[in-house]
């Protein structure tokens, strides 16, 4: 049996990935303008998110799940950072969540690194 925690972070990662095939519109908006095919990168995101999260929930592909979780946080933080800079990006979240976020996702990357 897994650690609480360990279902815990699955269950938000899985929960992610989900929500961005039920708001695709948010995620295209906050990505910065270099990513191409926008809609196209959302659906792929989401659906490595969702794998990722399952695959830490399994003894036997945890530790590359949580690498990979570690990577995809680490590509994920220009969009935060183009969220901060850009206010239409920023889906007029307060300025102290944006930024709030940014070190969020390095706890999440300690967490994964867990599971290594």
């Amino acid at each position: 049996m897994l650690p609480w925690h360990q279902y815990l972070i699955g269950v938000l990662i899985v929960l992610a990935g989900a929500n961005h095939f039920r708001k695709p519109k948010i995620y295209e908006r906050i990505m910065p303008p270099y990513i191409p095919a926008k809609a196209t990168m959302v659906m792929l995101s989401g659906i490595a998110e969702m794998i990722l999260g399952f695959m830490i929930l399994n003894p036997d592909t945890q530790s590359i799940a949580a690498w990979g979780i570690i990577v995809m946080l680490v590509v994920f933080i220009p969009v935060h950072l183009y969220m901060l800079q850009n206010e239409e990006a920023s889906i007029k979240l307060p300025k102290w969540v944006l930024i709030l976020r940014i070190p969020l996702q390095f706890a999440l990357m300690v967490w994964a690194y867990h599971y290594t």
